[in-house]
This record gives structure tokens, sequence and C-alpha cells, in this order.
């Protein structure tokens, strides 16, 4: 028997061998457009790359489960189901969007014809992403297109593609390939109002005009101890060590500390030893902060903002820059690729993450192509399963900055322009808010109008179709602004809070700041605060927040807006009404009844 069983296996072995192909893989199936998208307002060509120019491509794999991540992710976010916090963990959901051997397979044979070994690519922890550094012809060559080098009006530019293929057999198991044609740009979410060279501002030096809020607040000057006082958390000592709250930097943004020091010395002293010690993580290059001073604004307006609001609670600064090894030309002088992607890799390969992540990011959602967006948008779906809330700012256009208001579609037809990734249904996105009584955010002298609007790329998820609200307020604008916004998309801001005239120092200097880049990390430090309560209680963070808000009784603890509106495209936008709205979400948020709904409201006067 034994030598039959040998001789057998010989034979199949002999079979197999002969059955493998020896044609390459890519000739077996022949390419086929997998993706193409309009080159977006305000970019041209202008001229080629060159050849040698290395790009660092990511290649995403489908989740074929992806529906099943979904299902997951709403039970354990909805607090009248059973499974409410349970959230999952890192190993968990890696085998939730681990792809099946076959599509693994397939795609490193088809790396491997193009002359790409697996030694050369890194891995992301569930094998769902693919990094590899290749010079543009190698790339043209493997995705049968041709880079061309893309100027914005503004200087920016990128080397990008319209339209690129891929073996027919690989599309059903390629997500996305970047960069290609996403011209998305990521641009912070603020405005600057004004600068001053007297950094000896002190919170005296700006005084109150609001007899509701005790005297604390100035509206031309927002304060940490404002903030504190109109939201309910001035009282409120965080008691766990394990809260943590993290914020993200692009664009080459970054800290500084001694700003951050001279910051809290003005309007939070017990606070100022945290400005050298809240952590920075570098991610593909990222700045830290090295003592020369900080780049941008962004980033000083979000550490200050979060720690005025939720010392002593551990703090995470995320720095992400390109890919490395980036080799600028002529034509491309800086690292261009996407951010999100680059970032997710990072945090979805940690174990131990913040329990409240803000970014203060975004773009025109049409200026990145679908599978981009499903994409980064399923990546941020993943931290939502393991129990971090996501918040991001909803964007300072209003529906969309006058003059702008056009498709990408090649139909050039008038519309109003939602923001990426403020339209994806896995994050809470945050609007803003100005004065007292709050009304939605604007400020004309920079043209700053709180964002929002509906999603063209993402249907109206589960948790807004259930409460109604969406079609209710819909309904109640009487077809008013028909055809300039996608009634079935997922609409956004869920929430709204201050986001006009935040007191920051940058550089030495003091500026005032409108955006929503103040109201998304303002929201987040709010969030964290609910959630070092429920950690003291030994009780599970909120995680993904919006089932929460629209299906729970999270919507209870909002101020509802009552009155403005984000205009836009030349036209009036959404009105702020009764209950939720487009313009502001469910309003502004009010702590100490997010304790008592939560249950640990006996801890609000510790």
């Amino acid at each position: 028997m034994r030598v039959f069983s040998a001789a057998l296996a010989a034979l199949l072995s002999f079979q197999v061998a002969i059955a493998k192909p020896l044609t390459p893989l890519r000739l077996r199936s022949p390419p086929a457009v997998k993706e193409t998208h309009f080159v977006p307002r305000g970019w041209a060509a202008t001229g080629e790359p060159t050849p040698d120019h290395v790009l660092d491509i990511k290649i995403g794999l489908k989740n074929k489960r992806f529906a099943e991540l979904e299902q997951h992710l709403y039970e354990i976010s909805n607090p009248s189901h059973h499974r409410y916090g349970q959230h999952f963990s890192k190993e968990e959901v890696d085998n939730l969007v681990r792809p099946n051997e076959n599509a693994s397979t397939l795609v490193d044979e088809w790396l491997q014809d193009n002359g790409i070994e697996p030694s050369q690519c890194s891995y992301s922890s569930a094998k769902d992403w693919i990094s590899v550094s290749l010079p543009v012809s190698q790339i043209e060559n493997m995705l049968d297109t041709k880079y061309s080098v893309y100027r914005h009006e503004d200087g920016t530019s990128m080397i990008r593609t319209t339209s690129w293929s891929l073996p027919q057999h690989l599309h059903e198991h390629v997500s996305t390939i970047q960069p290609t044609t996403a011209f998305l740009r990521a641009s912070p979410k603020l405005q600057t109002v004004l600068e001053s060279p007297d950094v000896e501002v002190a919170a005296e030096d700006f005084p109150p005009n609001s007899s509701d809020l005790n005297g604390v607040c100035n509206w031309e000057g927002v304060t940490p101890a404002c903030l504190r006082t109109l939201y309910g958390t001035i009282d409120y000592t965080p008691q766990s060590p394990e809260s943590h709250i993290g914020f993200t930097n692009y664009l080459g943004e970054v800290t500084n500390r001694n700003d951050t020091a001279a910051f809290l010395q003005q309007f939070r002293k017990e606070a100022v030893s945290s400005a050298y010690s809240f952590e920075q993580i570098s991610i593909d290059g990222g700045p830290i902060d090295n003592g020369t001073g900080g780049r941008g604004y962004e980033a000083n307006l979000d550490v200050e903002t979060i720690t005025g609001q939720v010392w002593p609670i551990n703090i995470t600064s995320y720095s992400t820059g390109g890919s490395p090894p980036f080799a600028a030309d002529l034509f491309t002088p800086t690292n261009t690729n996407e951010p999100y992607l680059t970032w997710l890799d990072y945090v979805l390969s940690q174990s131990d993450l913040p329990q409240t992540i803000s970014t203060s990011y975004g773009d025109d959602e049409q200026t990145v192509p679908l599978s981009y967006a499903q994409s980064v948008c399923e990546g941020f779906a993943q931290l939502g399963l393991r129990g971090v809330s996501l918040l991001f700012s909803s964007g300072d256009n209003g529906v969309g900055a006058n003059g702008t208001c056009v498709s990408n579609d090649g139909k050039n037809t008038t519309t109003f322009l939602p923001a990426f990734p403020a339209s994806c249904p896995y994050v809470t996105t945050v609007g803003g808010t100005r004065g007292y009584p709050e009304a939605v955010a604007y400020d004309t002298r920079n043209g700053y109008v709180s964002g929002s609007g509906f999603s063209n790329y993402f249907a109206q998820p589960a948790y807004q179709k259930d409460s109604g609200v969406v079609d209710q307020y819909i309904a109640s604008l009487n077809g008013k602004l028909d055809g300039l916004y996608n009634k079935t998309g997922r609409a956004y801001p869920d929430v709204a809070a201050q986001g006009y005239r935040y007191i920051t120092i940058y550089n030495g200097s003091v500026a005032t700041l409108d955006g929503t880049s103040c109201s998304s990390p303002t929201t987040a430090s709010i969030i964290a605060l609910v959630n070092d309560a429920l950690l003291a209680a030994g009780k599970s963070p909120l995680g993904f927040l919006n089932p929460w808000l629209y299906t729970g009784a999270g919507a209870q603890a909002f101020t509802d807006v009552l009155t403005g509106s984000s205009t836009g495209c030349n036209t009036a936008g959404f009105e702020a009404k009764q209950g939720w709205d487009v313009a502001s979400g469910w309003g502004t948020p009010q702590f100490p009844t997010m304790l008592d709904i939560l249950g640990v409201g006996g801890d609000a006067d510790q």
C-alpha cells in the first residue's frame, strides 16, 4: 500500500505540475479598465513625470465580509441591543477583513508577473493592504495607464492619472489602487481671523458679555473656560488613567509645545506641564515638535483646544507624512500621497488606541474616486468596531463655496458639494456654531460658513433611516433646493459645537480662528470626558456614536440649534430648524445630561 500511495502521489504531483500555467498570469486575463475619474475643477495637466520618479503605491483588497462587519458595528453601537458596548479586539477585526487565500495569491502572482517580489512589499496586519514603492514607468506598465503631472490653480502639484486597468480576473478582488485617480488634498478646516504680536494675552483681556454663562464668555475670543462652562464640563475631574484622546495632523503640520505651554499658562495654568508630556507619533516621516516652532495653525489649535478641556487625560498627536522614500523633482517638490490610507494603515496595526480621535481635515467628496472613499470609510468602520469614537469637521464652505458648485462628472451641472470624509457614515461629523444662544456659524470677514450636505457616494445609513429625522427634514423643505443635493445620501453634520473665533497661540503670537476645525476637537474633548466617566465606572467607552445619537437616547443630551443656515453655492443653503437639521445636526452637547443618560451622572461633581 505504501508503494501504491507513493506512486499515486507522484502521479498527482505530475498532473498538478503540468496543469500549472506556463504563461504569465496577466496574459491569461487581459487588462480591462477598473476605474476612471474626471479631473476635478482647478486642476490641469502640465507635463509628464520623470519615468524613475518613485510613487508609494497602496493596493487595497476587497473586504467581502464588510456587510457582516457593518452588522457587528451597528449591534455593538446600539444601546437597545444586547451586544451594546462589546467592542472587538484588533485580532477579531483583522479576522473579519482578512482576504481569502485565493485573492491574496492571485494578487501576489500578478505582482510577481510584473517583477515585484513579496520581499519588496509591506502588508497591513490584516493583509488587506499591500504597499510598495515603484517608479512611475513600472506602475504605468502594471496598470496599463499613463500618469501626468497635474497642477492646481493654487500651485499644488500631483502625479495622477484619470483611468487605470487590471487583469479582468482581479477586478473582484482589488478595491482600489492609489495614488492613481484621487485628487484629495485634505485641507484644514479653519480660517485665520486676527493675528497679534502680543503673546501676553490673559483671560481677563476678553471681558464677559453673557450673563447666561455667569460672565465667563466673550464670543469674540473663545477660551477653554468658556467652552467648559457652556457645555457643562467645568466641574468634572477626569478619573480613569486609561482615558485617551488623539488628533491627527497632515500636510506637514506639527504642534509647538512652547506655544501650548504659553496658551495653558494663560487659560488653564494647572495643565501647563502637559504641554511637554503629551505623546507625539510620527507616521511615515510626519514631523514632530523639535523645538523650532509650529508649522500651520491647525495642529496648535487642536492641541490647545483639547488640552485646555480634558487635562489630565492622555493625549496623542498623530503626524502623518507621505510614505518614504520620496524623491522630489521639478514637477512634484512635495509628497502628495493620500494621507488617510497611510494613517489608517498605522492605527489599525496598533493594539492600544485612544477611545476618541478628532480630525479637522477634508475636501470636496467629488475630488476622490468612489473606490478610494469606500476603502477609507471601511477603515473608519473598523476603528468604530474596536470602540473608537471618530469625529470629523464638517467643512467651512457651507453647502459649497460660491463659484465652485459644479459637478465633476463631465456634465458640469450646478450642484451642492458634499465633503469627504465628513460624508462617511461611520464617523460622527461636527458642524460649527457661534454666539449664545448658539446659531449656525459664519464669518463674513473670511467667507466661513459651517459645512453641511448629503453624500453623493454613501446612501443614507440605517440609523438615519430608522430614526426618520432626515426624511422629515427633507419633507419640511417642500421642494426647496431640489436638484441640488442627493435626497437619498448620508446627511451630515450629526452634531455641532462652537466654531467661531477661538483664541490660539501660534509661533509666539495670538490669533483667533474660525472653523469646524474648532468644533471637532471641542466635541471630541467632551466625548473623551464622557468616556472617562464610563471607564471609571467600569463600563465600555461609547465607541461609534451615531446609532446612540439617532436611535438611542443620545440626542436628548444636545441643545437644539434653531437659527442660522449653511449657505453656499449662491443659495441660502440648509436652514436650522427645530429638531435634527442638516445645518447643525442634533445641536450642541451638554455633558451633565450625557452622564445622566448613561447612568454615570453621579460622577459629574467629582
